[in-house]
């Protein structure tokens, strides 16, 4: 195997992360074509590990007034989250390991966004409370395991029902994905430990890419007008859907 396709699967990771096209799917599919030596969807959630040294560093700030409990309400949001993300995403990794399924659920999801983008036009608003919200998006982000259902475009989805800013949405969002990708990191480490030494070269791309593609989403986000962001990210959701049943 040459030595560039796992830095390839590495860079598609640190790009697809952040859009609504599901990561998991992306590398899955190509490691399935080109990296014959490993599990695909194993080898594509290790490489979440990248993308989460970028979520950290990018919300630096934000992690530590998490900590210390200076932001009680993303403390508490994230917790709850999480607590509802990591059962719900192991029981859906045990038992729907399918592309095919997950590319239906992802137009589903773009279909959500586009949605997003008609309230947020005509300045609609279905709000539910912080809890029901935290538990709804743990929900949606426990989904996301499967590969072809995009975790970025299920929770900004689920967040736009919240008194939220865009640039609040994306946030919560892409912080959302560090303590569940911790916690699978972990797993597959006990699981599969050469898993990590394979990967230690895709793994630093993953991270140099996400980090870059992380600050470019959001600049932008906070120049364009929600609505059409939220389109765009529908429309990629949709075009990614069929393009994964194409392939499939």
């Amino acid at each position: 195997m040459p030595d560039f396709l796992p830095i390839l699967a590495g860079i598609l990771q640190g790009i697809f992360e952040w859009l609504p096209i599901s990561s998991e799917g992306v590398v899955s599919l190509f490691s399935h074509f080109f990296i014959k030596e490993i599990n695909p969807v194993d080898f594509s959630l290790v490489l979440h590990l990248g993308t989460l040294f970028a979520v950290l560093i990018y919300f630096f700030k934000d992690w530590i007034n998490v900590l210390l409990f200076k932001d009680r309400f993303l403390f508490w949001f994230l917790l709850i989250s999480t607590s509802v993300s990591l059962p719900v995403g192991f029981f859906v990794y045990k038992l729907f390991n399918n592309l095919l399924v997950g590319n239906l659920l992802l137009l589903i999801t773009g279909i959500g966004l586009l949605l997003t983008s008609f309230f947020q036009r005509k300045k609609l608003k279905i709000e539910i409370g912080e809890k029901k919200l935290a538990v709804l998006v743990g929900i949606l982000q426990g989904f996301s395991v499967i590969p072809g259902l995009s975790r970025s475009g299920s929770t900004i989805f689920g967040l736009s029902f919240g008194k939220f800013s865009p640039s609040e949405i994306l946030k919560i969002s892409y912080m959302m994905s560090a303590p569940a990708v911790l916690a699978s990191s972990l797993y597959f480490y006990l699981k599969e430990p050469n898993l990590f030494s394979f990967s230690l070269e895709a793994l630093f791309f993953s991270f140099l890419t996400g980090i870059l593609t992380l600050y470019f989403l959001m600049k932008i986000s906070s120049k364009i007008n929600f609505s059409k962001f939220t389109f765009i990210f529908g429309i990629l959701c949709i075009l990614g859907a069929f393009l994964g049943l194409i392939i499939k």
